[in-house]
């Protein structure tokens, strides 16, 4: 059966699914996807070196907003 975000199972009831994919160096990118939906990913063009940030309202899981934090340029 298919889970949303690709996950092994369910979320209980009233809980978002997740799932968080950090990448691979520069060969395979990081992912973000929060209740079915991609929110970050090399295919949406939105991501970079560093850390890749999303913030979701908790309530409605509504996506506030995207960004990067690169950390190795300061």
């Amino acid at each position: 059966p298919w889970h949303k975000c690709g996950n092994h199972k369910s979320c209980p009831q009233n809980h978002f699914a997740f799932k968080i994919i950090s990448g691979a160096a520069n060969v395979v990118g990081p992912s973000i996807c929060f209740d079915d939906m991609v929110l970050m990913s090399s295919v949406k063009n939105n991501i970079g070196r560093g850390l890749n940030i999303a913030l979701v309202n908790g309530t409605n899981g509504q996506l506030l907003k995207v960004d990067t934090f690169d950390m190795y340029s300061g």
